[in-house]
């Protein structure tokens, strides 16, 4: 992977640079196919911040781009924590990619082969594709959405599912793509 550090008005010391290098350069491990990491340190001039030190690392690489900024005291310290956060989010990344060959390739056995009659009912049914390799129980507590949304950060999740207090249906909040939250109210 090739890795080039920077900084933007601020010297970056030949040791910072190598361990930035080094660090980032050992992340492909969990991602194969990482062509490229840039890595840019930034001071924060305002005396009253504690964690003046930035550093910002995108990654890019098949089509997949990976960013992360931290803040910390210094340089060395804001590398081990942009890392880190790079590598739950490349195991994430490599999870999703896998899940989403072995569903495409499940797809492709599913459309190209015929179907035999065994699996056929007197509904004309198919025997499901996906295997559940979990399951849950819960309350579904009463709650306003706003409430659900706060719940969903607390347990940082990307959903949850709660009744809502105002129409007494099922409900879900979600983490949307662009940051914000999405409902979905059932009827």
């Amino acid at each position: 992977m090739e890795v080039s550090v920077s900084g933007r008005h601020t010297t970056v010391s030949e040791s910072l640079r190598r361990q930035a290098e080094d660090k980032i350069g050992r992340l492909d491990k969990y991602l194969s196919g990482m062509e490229r990491a840039e890595v840019h340190f930034w001071e924060e001039k305002n005396s009253r911040i504690e964690n003046r030190e930035f550093c910002e690392v995108t990654m890019e690489g098949h089509g997949h781009h990976v960013r992360c900024k931290v803040s910390a005291p210094d340089g060395f310290t804001a590398i081990d924590i942009a890392v880190d956060k790079l590598e739950r989010q490349l195991r994430k990344l490599k999870t999703k990619v896998k899940n989403r060959n072995q569903r495409r390739e499940k797809l492709d056995v599913v459309e190209t082969d015929l179907v035999p009659d065994s699996l056929l009912t007197g509904d004309a049914a198919i025997e499901p594709m996906y295997k559940i390799v979990k399951s849950k129980r819960f309350e579904l507590a009463p709650m306003d959405p706003q409430e659900a949304a706060l719940q969903m950060d607390l347990l940082n999740h990307d959903f949850y599912v709660f009744t809502n207090a105002e129409t007494n249906h099922s409900a879900v909040v979600y983490r949307r793509d662009d940051g914000d939250v999405g409902l979905i109210d059932a009827e």
